[in-house]
């Protein structure tokens, strides 16, 4: 995405012109179509959501109901589009490291206080605080805003982060080098402003539903760990008057099996499909069963650490257990709701990426197998000493057939054996980022679109590299592909050495897979992020 030296996002917004009659009438007041009394959406997630706290939040669920009760610099359209969040426009300077962005006056709190660019200071001040030590802090890194690796290795003070309060309305963002998707970054929730006076007031103890102050369209008005979360419209929001949905529920359903029950039985209006279902479900239920592509990539990942079993040092063993894996029996037998199996990290889906041609990618299964009992031989695992390890995915039906099905094939092509167990999400998280694993499923979805918010995770000092892979020329590629306009030989290149050296196990990358209520309507499917807005979205009458 490239920007002129001045980028103007004012003019694209409409929807606050949108005509409040219209909506007294019970019509959508640009498509005209009757709107629903009832403007309640109600979707089911799997998991409990990490944190409110933006600063805090790590999961793609937690980051939904961020986008809901907060707003930060820049928001996307239903294509994926920039668009104006609180910041209206920036300039650039030109060397393209000093961004200026010019935020709107009349952004307030659910309290009723003005949004201004110091709450932007104190939120990328607290992401990149040891103190705070968020699990996105390297992400204050990978925007390369200045003096946040030394801030992040405590070696210099939050103060000294390269940002800066020009006015209340001016802010002031200085890089260390030019970095051509800066601005697409901003639409992450860590970088969504933070209010200080309710942190000092209350502590963790801020995003509680009765102290918690948030600055986007909805406020947090109930939470019940492990069972919802509801919001209600923030009546300060500056485009208020354009929202149409009223509340916002989630649902915590840990079984995708009766979350379908649930959602069949009306009491939600999303839910994912389970794996191998959506063929039936497509047929029985054509105008609410959809599937689109993500830009997310699902696979395991080895432990390299020095915590990590011997067996997986060897590189033929890794290479083995990749080969061995039939993606299309995944994709096609286990998933089937239109999963693209995957020999490289970065999904086709990321614009301006062109999936390079790994070499195990072109071969027949037949010859990938072959070449997986090969290596495992040659490494000396044979049947009179098989290769045996741990293998662990977070809870869910869905996870539990892939790692079942992959268990089998190395069983029965290689004479591996597996114990897998699964743990709950939080703990699976802890677990897998103090490397207490030896081989764990991953999941990647972009926090921008851009093929670095994939291989970034490879990079040896990256707060996701949790199985601990390190190389030398990956970090200097990575480095150097960050302020380059045509990044891709860098990126080709990286994913050539991940097939050489296969630190994780591409399995496919995702779509969307759901089942939606007919009456839901403008949801993003275009948008490969989903980064989607309630805000955006509507109910028509049946």
């Amino acid at each position: 995405m490239k920007f002129s030296k001045s980028f103007l996002l004012a003019s694209v917004v409409s929807t606050a012109l949108l005509s409040t009659s219209a909506f007294a009438a019970g019509v959508h007041p640009e498509t005209g179509e009757k709107l629903a009394d009832d403007q309640t959406f109600t979707y089911r997630i799997l998991d409990e959501h990490s944190s409110f706290d933006p600063q805090v939040n790590e999961d793609v669920s937690g980051s939904e109901i961020s986008r809901n009760l907060f707003e930060g610099l820049y928001s996307q359209d239903n294509l994926g589009n920039l668009v104006p969040g609180v910041a209206l426009s920036h300039t650039v300077s030109d060397d393209r490291k000093t961004y200026t962005f010019k935020l709107r006056d009349d952004a307030k709190w659910s309290d009723g206080k003005p949004v201004t660019a110091g709450d932007f200071v104190f939120a990328w001040r607290r992401l990149s605080s040891p103190e705070l030590a968020s699990p996105y802090q390297w992400y204050a890194e990978l925007m390369s805003v200045e003096n946040a690796d030394a801030i992040v290795k405590g070696e210099m003070k939050p103060e000294e982060l390269g940002i800066k309060a020009l006015d209340d309305h001016t802010l002031e963002v200085r890089l260390t080098k030019p970095l051509p998707y800066f601005a697409a970054m901003t639409t992450h929730s860590s970088t969504f402003p933070s209010p200080s006076w309710a942190i000092e007031a209350h502590g963790e103890a801020w995003t509680k539903p009765e102290n918690i102050v948030s600055n986007g369209a909805y406020k947090l008005v109930k939470h019940v760990p492990q069972e919802t979360a509801i919001m209600e419209r923030n009546t300060h929001y500056w485009d208020n008057a354009s929202t149409i949905i009223d509340k916002v529920e989630t649902l915590v359903i840990n079984d995708e099996n009766i979350a379908l029950t649930r959602y069949l039985a009306g009491e939600t209006d999303r839910t994912e499909i389970p794996a191998g279902q959506f063929p039936r479900l497509s047929k029985e239920y054509p105008d609410q069963a959809v599937v689109f592509p993500r830009l997310c990539s699902y696979y395991y990942t080895f432990n390299l650490s020095d915590s990590g079993p011997e067996e997986f040092k060897d590189v033929r063993v890794r290479k083995a257990l990749a080969y061995a894996i039939d993606r299309r029996v995944i994709t096609e037998g286990v998933m089937q709701g239109g999963q693209f199996p995957a020999y490289t990290f970065t999904p086709a889906v990321t614009a301006g990426f062109e999936v390079p041609n790994v070499d195990f990618a072109g071969w027949s299964q037949k010859e990938r197998d072959a070449k997986a009992k090969e290596l495992l031989a040659a490494a000396g695992y044979t049947k009179d000493n098989p290769l045996e390890f741990d293998m662990v995915y977070n809870t869910s039906e869905g996870h539990k057939k892939i790692a079942i099905a992959m268990s089998q094939m190395w069983k029965q092509k290689l004479g591996v054996k597996v114990n897998m167990s699964n743990m709950e999400w939080k703990t699976f998280l802890n677990e897998r980022g103090n490397q207490n694993f030896e081989l764990a499923r991953g999941a990647w979805c972009g926090d921008y679109n851009e093929a670095s918010t994939f291989l970034d995770l490879m990079d040896s000092e990256s707060g996701y590299n949790d199985g601990k892979f390190a190389n030398a020329e990956v970090d200097q590629l990575l480095s150097d592909a960050k302020s380059m306009t045509a990044p891709q030989a860098n990126y080709t290149r990286i994913e050539e050495i991940m097939a050489t050296e296969m630190p994780i196990i591409p399995i496919y990358h995702y779509t969307n897979v759901y089942m939606m209520n007919a009456q839901l309507k403008n949801w993003p499917i275009k948008n490969a992020e989903q980064n989607w807005y309630a805000k955006n979205l509507y109910k028509v009458a049946k």
